[in-house]
């Protein structure tokens, strides 16, 4: 459900920043990532990450966000991808698997070990963290993106199926 419910708030975010003009993307703002666009690019970065930490593969990143980010059609795909690819493991994994502690080396240095579901927590919360940075960017457009917190897509969503 939480998977799920990531993926769903990710798509209210790229809703709303596909109707700002680009310059508003790629604004320079007080934040970490500086710009709408580099932020929904790091949360997309932090993912693919981790999906290769689940595969059991390098993953080629060097830093947690990239030195250029993307297009945003570009960005919004990869991003679907990625969501319909961590629902499908979600769905797909035994409570053994869910439990099984995956080894890795951190971006930026030092070994690290979670269990499959704490790292799928830890993208849902990692996105959600970010979300309210883009957030905030959107209201100094000004524009006010559609509720996204999860009591929302619990009764418009989840328990509707």
């Amino acid at each position: 459900m939480l998977i799920r419910y990531k993926v769903w708030a990710s798509g209210i975010a790229f809703d709303t920043v596909a109707g700002l003009p680009e310059e508003e993307l790629i604004k320079e703002r007080q934040t970490t990532f500086k710009t709408i666009l580099h932020t929904l690019n790091h949360i997309y970065v932090v993912e693919d990450i981790f999906r290769a930490h689940l595969e059991g593969r390098q993953h080629g990143y060097a830093a947690r966000n990239t030195e250029t980010s993307p297009t945003l059609p570009a960005l919004r795909e990869a991003s679907r991808n990625m969501g319909r690819w961590y629902i499908d493991l979600a769905d797909s994994l035994t409570e053994d698997e869910l439990s099984e502690i995956i080894e890795f080396e951190f971006v930026g240095g030092g070994a690290g070990a979670m269990a499959r579901m704490e790292i799928l927590y830890h993208i849902v919360n990692h996105a959600t963290y970010h979300h309210g940075f883009v957030s905030d960017m959107l209201y100094q457009v000004p524009v006010r993106q559609p509720a996204n917190d999860l009591p929302v897509f619990l009764r418009d969503v989840w328990n509707k199926n």
